[in-house]
């Protein structure tokens, strides 16, 4: 193993382009539960009834009661030995450096991660049902606050800045993930269960040009079938090993 994580890294090292690509098991370390795990989120919530347009629509406080304790629970969470290796790796390749992530935690800004596309939107941020206004909210509402009204157009009710269920990824945000898959020498696939599309293409195009793919998680996924290396480890203990060795 010791020989694996020594190519590993030199072949990080050696890139002129990485990407890192990270899923729900990277903020495990952190006290956030997976979705798709033992443990994950969906064995106690049904998706259809939390997280689509629909049932926002239909029950707006019920999703917000949810998405509020998701924030509670969030905001006392701090970045793990993995967020803080991904910051190095940005430290390292500055400008040639991107993260994409498929969180809504906000843990990479944390920890000091700049270049950010999230994908799937960021739980600490709003946006207006009838202006749409996005903005930074990382309050955690009382009951009788529910649902919270939009502070520019004083009437809208807000919603998460999140892409639910059915909805489409931010075009502009997909489009610079898919071209910098498309132009690495290296992508790194971090705790991703790699089915859930678009986001799961992100490794293939990589791939598929000619880029190094490692993949670490705790078991096989998606990924694993064309990636150049797997690591079936929890990130926080293998992934500071490696970055160390890049230095």
């Amino acid at each position: 193993m010791n020989d694996k994580i020594e190519q590993i890294a030199q072949n990080i090292k050696n890139a002129k382009r990485l990407v890192v690509f990270t899923g729900a098991g990277i903020s495990k370390a952190s006290g956030i539960p997976t979705f798709r795990g033992k443990d994950g989120l969906w064995k106690k919530y049904s998706p259809q009834e939390l997280s689509t347009l629909k049932a926002f629509v239909d029950n707006p406080k019920l999703v917000w009661q949810w998405y509020n304790e998701r924030r509670r629970l969030i905001k006392k969470a701090k970045p793990n030995a993995a967020h803080h290796a991904i910051a190095k790796l940005e430290t390292i390749f500055k400008d040639n450096f991107t993260l994409i992530t498929q969180n809504i935690d906000s843990l990479h800004k944390k920890a000091g991660n700049q270049r950010i596309y999230e994908l799937h939107g960021n739980i600490f941020e709003v946006r207006c049902m009838r202006c749409g206004q996005v903005y930074k909210d990382d309050k955690i509402y009382e009951e009788r606050e529910l649902v919270p009204k939009c502070k520019y157009c004083k009437e809208g009710s807000l919603r998460p800045n999140i892409v639910w269920f059915g909805e489409n990824l931010d075009r502009d945000i997909l489009n610079n993930s898919m071209k910098k898959s498309a132009t690495c020498d290296c992508f790194i696939a971090i705790g991703t269960s790699g089915v859930v599309q678009p986001a799961a293409s992100l490794p293939k195009i990589a791939h598929d040009n000619n880029a190094f793919v490692v993949e670490i998680n705790i078991e096989y996924s998606g990924i694993s079938i064309f990636a150049d290396e797997v690591i079936l480890q929890e990130a926080d203990s293998i992934l500071p090993d490696i970055v160390e060795r890049i230095y």
